[in-house]
């Protein structure tokens, strides 16, 4: 899963640091630089935004709520797993407790 290092930049952040590539006829890298961030991260909300305006309204949502709904699969598996590591624990706990 992510980090617990990797930043989080709100939506209008990166909207503001989009527009500033597109709006200032600079390089990807220049403006990452000014404002202090990856330049792969700023490449990649620019590829992102990019993808959403050729596809349209739309799909931007979608693919925001398969987001949404892939990370909250991903914490329902976390915690399946848990709780199947503590069920073993105690089958194991249990079976030795019914040997005596």
């Amino acid at each position: 899963m992510g980090s617990k290092y990797t930043k989080r930049y709100s939506d209008e952040y990166k909207r503001d640091a989009i527009e500033l590539v597109r709006s200032s006829g600079r390089t990807v890298t220049e403006v990452a630089r000014e404002l202090g961030i990856s330049s792969e991260s700023l490449r990649g909300w620019v590829k992102k935004a990019r993808a959403a305006q050729d596809a349209g309204p739309g799909a931007v949502r979608a693919a925001d709520d398969r987001d949404e709904e892939l990370k909250r699969l991903r914490k329902l598996t976390a915690a399946q797993a848990k709780t199947i590591e503590i069920l073993k624990k105690a089958t194991a706990f249990f079976a030795k407790e019914s040997d005596r």
